[in-house]
């Protein structure tokens, strides 16, 4: 649905500065009134994001507006941070192969490896080709992140077998998965790089399909 919005948004302000460009060759009528128009330049109204009100910018803050889309540090921050998160769930579904119960569960987990590898290589990708490996590490307490499981809960799930092993599981994947919905929903309303968007897009889709299977699985 945020990627639909984009697309949405980013379509309209498009069409809205064609319109208006083309709005202002239609009134050079060589009147003086066509003459103000031009000094004054076409006025574009550009959506906003969900739940914001639209903008009425210029030709140029419109052209400004659809093609700047310059990493800022809610982008860098959420590279670097989901990256870390990823790396546990491979921890976590490392951990099903010979202890779990349910074959449903095992074939969760290699569905979220499946997904999450690739998933960091796109991110560290991403961190150098923008210059992420220059700028000034953040070393973020990893307990901080939301949804992480913590050094004792990842102990007692090495340590259990058999429908205890998945239960404890399902519940260390939904916490850690919505986590990583909060983390990217904060990269949409904060971030401004498009890949950065696209990349949190298909973290929230994904995962929150996840999540209600998971429930499932615990009824």
């Amino acid at each position: 649905m945020h990627r639909r919005n984009t697309r949405v948004r980013t379509a309209a302000l498009a069409a809205a500065l064609v319109a208006a460009v083309l709005s202002l060759g239609g009134c050079d009528d060589g009147g003086d009134g066509a003459k103000a128009g031009a000094d004054e330049g076409p006025s574009v109204v550009a959506p906003g994001k969900p739940g914001e009100p639209a903008r009425t910018l210029s030709a140029d803050e419109a052209v400004k507006a659809a093609g700047d889309d310059t990493p800022n540090s809610a982008d860098f921050r959420y590279a670097r941070m989901m990256i870390a998160h990823h790396e546990q769930a491979l921890v976590l579904t490392g951990l099903v192969p010979g202890r779990a119960a349910s074959t449903s569960v095992e074939r969760l987990a290699k569905r979220i490896s499946a997904a999450q590898k690739p998933e960091i290589g796109a991110m560290e990708g991403w961190l150098k080709k923008n210059g992420g490996d220059d700028r000034e590490e953040t070393h973020e307490d990893h307990a901080a992140m939301p949804g992480m499981a913590t050094d004792q809960q990842i102990a007692q799930l090495r340590a259990a077998h058999g429908k205890a092993f998945d239960r404890l599981f399902l519940e260390l994947m939904i916490t850690h998965h919505q986590g990583a919905v909060t983390m990217a929903t904060e990269a949409l309303a904060d971030g401004n790089n498009v890949l950065v968007e696209e990349m949190a897009n298909d973290v929230v889709a994904q995962q929150t399909v996840e999540i209600d299977r998971m429930r499932g699985l615990m009824t």
